[in-house]
């Protein structure tokens, strides 16, 4: 019991709670493990895997080797709304089950959430075939100037499952961000993105396209980040001025220092920065003016309604305006009418995106616009 109690010790963060109610029981209370009840039964989950493997592992008392096994029921709670009599009787019951079962693993009371989690347990082994089976491809939505004209293309990751057909990224994306797939995924785009580059640079139609990754807070903090994105661009042999990695602002959030770091690195060896999403989170000009930033991208949420909320109008003119004195480019998002882009125009921006100009689309489609000239031909 007190190597069980040290090894939960071990795996349970400070700020959780264990306690041994009796016998070979213990409970343990997880807080603020998310937003929502998907995102916190996934976590609940995660917890649930290490502590069994923990306890899987063999105890050496007194130098004899035992092995014993353990199971794990778990019921989610919000602040005071649950009787603590209640979900320990919940969380006893989803225990038993498990017992009763087989043991060794871990259920939810709650009988849709366990559906949810097995569900997200499929779609996590598919990805991870998806890879390995080519299933994976890249869509391009075109970015245009101001005559229309298609200058550079965003990346967009699609899945094309076997038997699911085209499964949307709001199913997979987020599944990969939370069991950590997300890092060999984004390896993967980033591998064929630079693919795609070689590929442009043998043309003389689409030689001068550049072409922006979206990357990941988990990709971009992982420690081969900096190496993968060398070594991508170094085995397509590309001009890494044609590569640009779109960033949100939460990757500044924890270690600024560090993340600038890794971007001069890359950006001393020639690779564009984006930051998408711009004004939608911690917009602060003491560390925006620290980056080594080529672009910003005006978030799609006050593209939207720029013609009819006097708020957004002015949240879209300023950022422009700064972008300008701060000598970077300027990209509207989420463009999908003439009098949105004409009211951008007027405040100065040159580049756009958005449905106005053409969906994301597969390669030969978006090179078949290229040619055409401008994305009018869209």
């Amino acid at each position: 019991l007190q190597e069980v109690a040290r090894r939960l010790l071990g795996v349970l963060r400070e700020s959780d709670t264990i306690s041994r109610p009796g016998g070979d029981e213990f409970v343990v209370m997880l807080e603020e493990i998310g937003p929502d009840r998907v995102t916190a039964a996934a976590m609940a989950q995660s917890v649930s895997r290490k502590t069994l493997a923990e306890l899987s592992r063999p105890y050496v008392l007194r130098g004899r080797e035992y092995t014993g096994s353990a199971s794990v029921g778990m019921v989610l709670f919000r602040g005071h709304e649950d009787a603590a009599d209640e979900l320990l009787q919940h969380a006893g019951m989803a225990m038993y089950a498990v017992k009763c079962s087989g043991r060794g693993v871990a259920r939810f009371f709650d009988p849709h959430i366990q559906a949810m989690l097995e569900r997200r347990a499929a779609v996590e082994a598919q990805i991870r075939k998806a890879v390995e089976l080519n299933q994976l491809r890249l869509y391009f939505q075109p970015c245009v100037d101001r005559e229309g004209r298609i200058v550079a293309a965003e990346a967009l990751l699609r899945w094309f499952h076997p038997e699911r057909g085209l499964v949307p990224p709001g199913d997979f994306i987020p599944v990969c961000e939370d069991n950590g797939l997300i890092v060999p995924v984004g390896r993967w785009v980033l591998e064929a993105a630079c693919a795609q580059l070689q590929r442009w640079e043998a043309e003389r139609e689409t030689r001068d396209l550049r072409l922006s990754v979206n990357i990941s807070v988990k990709q971009f903090r992982h420690d081969g980040f900096v190496a993968q994105v060398l070594g991508a661009v170094g085995e397509s042999g590309i001009d890494p001025s044609r590569l640009e990695l779109e960033l949100t602002e939460g990757v500044f959030l924890d270690d600024t220092e560090l993340s600038i770091a890794k971007m001069r690195v890359l950006r001393g060896a020639g690779v564009l920065f984006s930051l998408d999403d711009f004004g939608t989170g911690y917009s602060s000009l003491a560390y925006l003016k620290k980056l080594p930033l080529n672009q910003i991208k005006i978030d799609q949420s006050f593209v939207r309604d720029i013609a009819v909320d006097a708020g957004d109008e002015v949240i879209a003119q300023t950022i422009i305006k700064m972008g300008q004195s701060l000598g970077l480019e300027v990209v509207a998002e989420g463009v999908e009418t003439e009098e949105q882009r004409r009211r951008l125009e007027r405040y100065g921006c040159e580049h756009y995106q958005g449905y106005l100009f053409g969906p994301p689309m597969p390669v030969q489609e978006f090179e078949d616009a290229v040619a055409a000239g401008t994305a009018d031909s869209l």
